[in-house]
Order: structure tokens, then sequence, then C-alpha cells
């Protein structure tokens, strides 16, 4: 899971990195070259996407860094934690909901899945089977209980034992 999120982020950094080492210094030269900098809209431009672009490079290594961090010995084997699918019982709503805890690069609501650091990702970690969360939304306070738990070490076992 997390080997594909590096890998998305060391694109994008060597993406950026090419854009500032090779199309952004042509562009500033190019504009540099039509006169007076003062009133030149495009070398403007161009110097605002080069500072952006540093400070996502810088960004996204660090936030590689951070990933990196992460150890599988650290993630519970029977709370709920990153990687986990959890079945929850919504009081709120009166239904049952599915969510998978994700790292905040993966999430997509929609498919139900959630950032560990989403209210009610945070809400959520490290509960076991029956007990309750409380998730606090601009809305109000909404109880969960958890009916069902798998973790990402339950996920890994039946991989490890096809190899």
């Amino acid at each position: 899971m997390t080997d594909q999120i590096r890998k998305k982020l060391q694109e994008e950094i060597n993406q950026l990195e090419h854009e500032l080492i090779h199309e952004l210094p042509k562009e500033i030269k190019k504009a540099a070259a039509l006169g007076d900098l003062s009133e030149n809209a495009e070398y403007h431009m161009a110097k605002q996407r080069q500072e952006f672009v540093k400070a996502r490079v810088r960004q996204l290594g660090k936030r590689l860094a951070d990933l990196s961090l992460i150890n599988m010995n650290n993630i519970p084997k029977d709370k709920v934690g990153l990687g986990s699918t959890v079945k929850v019982f919504d009081n709120t709503k009166n239904e049952e909901v599915e969510y998978k805890l994700v790292t905040s690069e993966e999430s997509d609501v929609a498919a139900g899945k959630i950032s560990t650091t989403s209210p009610i990702g945070r809400a959520l970690l490290n509960k076991k089977v029956g007990e309750e969360a409380t998730v606090v939304t601009p809305n109000g306070k909404r109880e969960m209980e958890i009916i069902s738990l798998i973790t990402i070490h339950d996920e890994a076992e039946p991989e490890e034992a096809q190899a």
C-alpha cells in the first residue's frame, strides 16, 4: 500500500524537478528578454510558478520521508489502524457503513476510503469490535459501533500463505 503511494509521490517529484531544472529557466530567460521586468507579467508568472514548484517538491519530499517511517509492527493487530477495513453501525443514520482507513493521498470518500486523519478515521483509530466511537462533525456528534474489523495484518496473512 505505502509502496504505491511512495512511487506516485516520487513520480510527481521527478516531474516537478524536470520542470524546475529544464522548463522554468527557459521561460524565465525568454520572459526576461522581453525587457522591463517591473511590468513583465510573463516573467512574474514564471517566477511565481518556480517558487510554487520548489515548495511543492519540498512538501512531497517531507511526505515521502514521513511515509518511510511507517512501521508495520506499530500498526495494531486487534484494533482499528491504517489499512483496516471496518464495518460500523452508525446510530445517527441507523445504517451499517464500511470504511477502509488509508493515508490522506489514497482517501476517496465515495469509495469508502477515509483518511486516518479525517474526523471519522481519528474516532475509529485504536477501537476494537464492540466498542463505540464518537465522531464530532460540524453537524454534531455521531455515534458508531464497530461491528467487524479486518486489519492490514489480517489481509496480509492470506497473501503470505500463498507465497
